[in-house]
């Protein structure tokens, strides 16, 4: 295949169920684009038959790769797809694809006039959530909260699964970025303004899906975790001393 313009880069854990659909899905999309495109999912050790599903897949389109790695966890997953990955744009993505195919054009746009790293939001005006659950999205907000207070101030929703990076801005970012589990959102972005990237707020279309592999409970509470954790890799000096700033 000929070097890619565009990479998309998807976390997998035990979705063999639901990644048939998502990759369909992609690559219908994605025929319709005069825009080389490479599909990387990470197989973070699943207990499935996730892998097996992916190399069928695969086999049948060159577009689709899959990079078998050991359980550490998704932000593991999305950083060695991320530095994997070949294109001059690289997105990440759920492996539910929660936000349909038709919204990735609305990361790309960003990237085409001076911003370094555009994210999906599910707030703000022309954001829309479609059949989430009030108490999840109480317990979501919450968790926003604290992160804009400790970590991303002004930045309103740091975990939706979509975001998209230039090339030079991705291999610095996950190049430093040291969590693995669910709160490495929050390090990528502080990460972000600490070297002084240029972050873009997307409003999208998202659909909430019952059989999310985050547990609104024990997840939330190692969130909070890994934000604290930023915190203190900030305090005891470990992001500051390689944080060039981006000139312009």
């Amino acid at each position: 295949m000929n070097t890619p313009r565009l990479s998309i880069v998807i976390p997998a854990y035990n979705e063999a169920a639901r990644l048939p659909a998502t990759l369909q899905q992609l690559r219908c999309f994605l025929d319709g684009w005069d825009y080389p495109t490479e599909i990387i999912v990470v197989d973070d050790g699943s207990t499935d038959d996730t892998a097996a599903v992916v190399r069928q897949i695969a086999a049948a389109d060159p577009r689709v790769q899959l990079i078998a790695a050991p359980h550490r966890g998704k932000g593991a997953a999305v950083r060695q797809g991320i530095l994997s990955a070949r294109g001059a744009v690289r997105i990440m993505c759920d492996a539910d694809l929660s936000m349909p195919a038709q919204e990735l054009p609305k990361l790309l746009t960003p990237l085409t006039t001076g911003a370094d790293i555009a994210y999906a939001t599910r707030e703000g005006t022309g954001a829309y959530r479609v059949g989430e659950p009030p108490l999840r999205r109480l317990m979501g907000r919450t968790f926003n909260w604290l992160v804009r207070t400790l970590a991303l101030p002004g930045v309103d929703d740091s975990q939706c699964g979509f975001k998209a990076f230039t090339a030079a801005s991705s291999e610095l970012l996950f190049r430093h970025a040291t969590i693995d589990g669910f709160g490495f959102d929050v390090e990528v972005l502080y990460l972000a303004r600490q070297y002084g990237f240029q972050l873009q707020a997307v409003p999208i279309i998202w659909h909430y899906h019952a059989n999310s592999r985050v547990h609104p409970l024990r997840d939330t509470f190692l969130m909070i975790r890994d934000v604290l954790h930023v915190r203190w890799n900030h305090w005891s000096g470990r992001y500051g001393h390689f944080a060039p700033q981006v000139q312009r």
